[in-house]
């Protein structure tokens, strides 16, 4: 519907066209990377391509990560709309890529539903939809990953490294500096999904060792 006034939309809607409604994964391991920004997302997912010889694939796909701002701006079911489209985009470069190469990914599926649910609950933890809740659960039309790690580090440490980033943050991110709230529903949201769930990985060691423990994560769980 805001196609008509949003020729941004109109671009994605016809991108999201194009993909095939069924997309099947290749023979090779998906691994996502979930996480709050500043959790080590972009050095983990880096270091993983390099050691295991893989694609490296991102949320939004790169064909509309240039329309983000746009989107950022709009309100809550406009963008939450744009990245539900992007996964689903995202798809078609995972089930091309996975034929070839293990595909590893930052962000998913996942992140969309936590944030959509954290902005559309107000209120504490308690106020969250209830364990196994169809909120948690992921859709059955999208091509599902291998394994989807969590990355976590303590609040205080990754305000610390987003400071020392001093990268301009989206109004989301600005949100979970401010509302710890915000932020406790947005984490405690990523732990209650389901099929598959999240493991978490405590982000807080150096990045050495938090590679040895992804790795080995991966070794365990995906057939490489």
């Amino acid at each position: 519907q805001c196609a008509a006034w949003l020729p941004e939309a109109g671009a994605v809607l016809d991108l999201l066209e194009k993909c095939p409604e069924h997309q099947k994964k290749g023979g090779f391991p998906v691994v996502v990377f979930e996480g709050l920004d500043a959790t080590g997302k972009t050095t983990v997912t880096q270091s993983v391509k390099d050691t295991l010889n893989g694609v490296l694939l991102r949320s939004p796909p790169a064909c509309i990560s240039q329309w983000r701002t746009i989107f950022d701006d709009k309100p809550a079911p406009i963008r939450r709309a744009f990245y539900a489209a992007g996964n689903y985009i995202l798809a078609s470069e995972i089930a091309k890529a996975s034929t070839q190469a293990p595909v590893i990914i930052d962000r998913y599926w996942h992140s969309t539903a936590a944030y959509t649910i954290a902005t559309e609950i107000n209120g504490k933890v308690q106020d969250l939809p209830p364990v196994c809740d169809d909120a948690y659960h992921w859709p059955e039309d999208l091509l599902k990953p291998d394994l989807v790690l969590l990355l976590t580090v303590d609040p205080e440490e990754r305000i610390r490294r987003l400071q020392h980033r001093g990268l301009e943050k989206t109004k989301e991110e600005a949100e979970l500096e401010d509302n710890s709230l915000f932020r406790q529903r947005v984490e405690e949201s990523y732990r209650r999904m389901v099929n598959p769930a999240c493991q978490e990985v405590d982000a807080s060691p150096s990045k050495e060792e938090v590679l040895k423990t992804v790795l080995e994560l991966i070794e365990k769980h995906c057939a490489l």
